[in-house]
């Protein structure tokens, strides 16, 4: 038993070592509710100083240090590390998340190292360092990609490809962010994760726009706008207007003027969008005022149109946008034969572009002055070549740089696929080996136990044969002995009472002679003969009666067992039993293993409990023989522990004799162990299972 539980514990700790779970939610303790504590006033204290708020970060770390389990820790410290980001303290929240990742690195908890990636990349992202946002958001991806599958998993490795796919988009890697964007578009369709599939299709039009691919990206923005109905947010009705205004757009890219005009009026139509969406409502401006231009439009209404989206973005700080309604103001001013003005608007959108860091509409900008200013033609000529090819290199460096990564990442993959490979063989190997070893040794040990257990259960049958014959040659010695008694009391009552008998007899004949001395002597002479008649007679009955009453051999032997154990080892025994019960009738196996329980009983007694009194007493209970030994000794909790193998034993002769045993002990109060068995007798001629009690033969 002892090897198998052995395997168990080998099978259940490589089990453990397989699945390591780090998403098993953990119950707060105090000390977790202390660091929640600070994290929650460092968050909510927005009256107070943030070097004080800080401050209060610092406690939660130190307080989230104290902890005990990884997990809660980990957990914690990706909190404050958050918090850190909110406030603004990028020092605090690098420091923090830097932390984060080195204990889940060397505890591979790959939840918290996934976090910490991905808060990593959104901080880089915020900033604009967007290879290095990349970079982070591929690290997490690979931990989320080792937690066991389940939906949250599953969303949350979406989210990070969707992301990357923004980012490959932003570097003209239309093929990676294709990729990125349609493996996070499959997991949220079967999450029905509605606004982020519409997210994704409307990044998927982008990226076909992108590619050159119009209409592809048309259908895309249509596939989108079908998921809009099944939103139930607040600001959907802004999310109309941008998926309107994203068609239109990509109607004006592709040409289609007159299509393009009709959905900007459309959008314009709605007289709340200047309100609730000035960005859109200036880009729509914008964009109808050059689709206008460009179906033949009256000048005029264009003007205005233009007009009207530069104090706009004036108002909103849109510089980002202006940089485009001054180059279209350009070239309509170019179309009225206004070089002057059309080349300043040309500049001003050449300027705010740069500023902006708007290299697409930099380049278009710079196309339009070689038009305006011929004198100059050459040089911006150059300046948009050179700029172009800057892009380009830019654009190829940093495709092959997430080119790199994630082949660098697909190595690494596969390297720990491999790694992994072998571990499993290897370890396969080793647990093949350490469980053929333990069941070769769990065999050897069975087959020894197996003999031991023969060789106990032959000695046990040959010492309960012995016993038996014992119990049988002093039942002869016991029935010799009532024999003889019983002869003897016939020989007193047939021979000397009879003789006695005759001479009183005689004596009562002599009687006749009247003289009176002979008279008296006589009479004495009688009634001395008659005392001893009397005497006799009553020593006849009592050795017939204690033939028929006297104990036989087996109460005999368990007074001498209980003898033997009181003065070998100084307790103090009483045995008491019922006289009314045919003792030596009962079955050879009842005496043999009540006998063997008492001994075994008196064993403990004397070997564990430490008693000063024993009391031993065997009866009937109804018709069941009642067996109970009783002690005064340091007695055992009977709820714990295992029982030893003098119980067990115990146990098992009860069993045998289809008894049944209750052990009340209590630690100090003693132990008491009755034993309940079927009175069974030997079965003679004229009897069934017991014999009728005998009665003294009266003379």
């Amino acid at each position: 038993m002892k090897s198998w539980a052995f395997i168990s514990i080998v099978l259940v700790f490589w089990g453990c070592a397989k699945s390591p779970s780090d998403n098993a939610p953990i119950a707060p303790d105090e000390k977790t509710e202390a660091v929640q504590r600070w994290i929650k006033m460092a968050k909510d204290s927005t009256q107070l100083p943030i070097e004080t708020r800080k401050r209060f970060l610092e406690n939660a770390k130190n307080e989230a240090f104290a902890l005990t389990n990884d997990t809660i820790v980990l957990e914690q410290l990706s909190n404050i590390s958050l918090t850190y980001k909110n406030l603004k303290d990028s020092l605090g929240f690098r420091e923090t998340n830097k932390q984060v990742m080195m204990m889940s690195q060397k505890t591979d908890m790959y939840t918290p190292l996934g976090n910490s990636h991905w808060d990593l990349a959104s901080f880089f992202k915020s900033y604009g360092a967007l290879d290095s946002a990349f970079y982070h958001y591929r690290k997490a991806l690979n931990s989320f990609e080792k937690l066991p599958k389940s939906t949250s998993s599953d969303i949350t490795r979406a989210r990070i490809l969707y992301s990357m796919g923004q980012i490959q988009d932003s570097y003209k890697d239309y093929l990676g962010a294709e990729i990125s964007t349609t493996t996070a578009l499959r997991i949220f369709d079967e999450q029905k994760d509605y606004k982020r599939i519409y997210n994704c299709y409307n990044l998927l039009a982008i990226i076909a726009s992108g590619m050159g691919d119009s209409d592809k990206s048309l259908e895309y923005y249509e596939k989108a706008g079908t998921y809009l109905d099944k939103l139930e947010t607040p600001n959907t009705i802004e999310t109309v207007w941008q998926n309107q205004n994203n068609i239109a757009n990509e109607l004006l890219e592709k040409e289609d003027y007159a299509l393009a005009k009709a959905s900007f009026q459309k959008i314009l139509g709605n007289e709340s969008l200047k309100n609730r969406d000035s960005n859109i409502y200036s880009l729509a401006l914008t964009s109808l005022a050059y689709a206008t231009f460009k179906t033949g439009g009256v000048y005029k209404e264009v003007e205005e149109l233009l007009s009207e989206a530069i104090k706009v973005n004036d108002s909103l700080g849109q510089s980002f946008n202006q940089a485009r309604a001054k180059q279209y103001y350009a070239e309509l001013l170019a179309a009225k034969g206004d070089t002057t003005n059309a080349l300043q608007y040309a500049k001003e959108s050449r300027t705010v572009a740069r500023e902006t860091h708007n290299n697409d509409r930099l380049l278009e900008v710079l196309r339009l002055l070689t038009q305006l200013d011929k004198s100059n033609a050459a040089a911006y000529a150059n300046t948009y070549y050179d700029l172009n090819e800057v892009i380009k290199e830019e654009e190829r460096t940093k495709r092959d740089k997430f080119a790199r990564i994630r082949l660098e990442t697909d190595e690494i993959k596969q390297e720990n696929v491999i790694l992994s490979r072998e571990r499993e063989i290897w370890a396969g190997v080793v647990l093949g080996l350490v469980v053929f070893g333990l069941t070769t040794t769990v065999i050897v040990l069975q087959f020894i136990n197996n003999n031991r257990l023969k060789y106990k259960q032959r000695q046990q049958e040959s010492n309960q044969e012995i016993y038996n014959l014992l119990l049988s040659q002093q039942g002869k010695f016991e029935e010799g002995r009532q024999l003889e008694q019983k002869r003897i009391s016939e020989e007193l009552h047939d021979g000397i009472l009879g003789e006695m008998l005759g001479i009183r007899l005689i004596l009562s004949g002599l009687n006749e002679r009247e003289d009176h001395s002979s008279v008296e002597q006589r009479a004495d002479y009688i009634e001395k003969l008659r005392e001893v008649e009397e005497d006799i007679r009553t020593i006849s009955h009592e050795l017939n009666h204690a033939s028929y009453e006297k104990f036989h051999n087996f109460i005999v032997s368990l007074e001498e067992l209980v003898s033997g154990v009181q003065k070998s080892s100084g307790i103090a025994c009483s045995f008491t039993y019922d006289k009314k019960v045919h003792w030596d009738n009962l079955l050879g196996d009842i005496k043999i293993n009540a006998y063997r329980i008492v001994q075994e009983t008196l064993k403990n007694c004397v070997n564990h409990a430490k008693c000063k009194h024993i009391a031993i007493s065997f009866g009937m209970a109804g018709d069941k023989l009642k067996l109970t030994i009783k002690d005064d000794g340091v007695g055992f909790d009977t709820t714990k522990g295992k029982r030893g193998i003098g119980l067990r034993n115990i146990m098992s002769r009860v069993k045998k004799t289809n008894g049944t045993v209750d052990i009340d002990s209590k630690k100090g109060k003693g132990t008491t162990i009755s034993v309940t068995m079927p009175a069974k007798y030997i079965k003679t001629e004229g009897t069934k299972d017991t014999l009728a009690p005998k009665q003294p033969i009266n003379a």
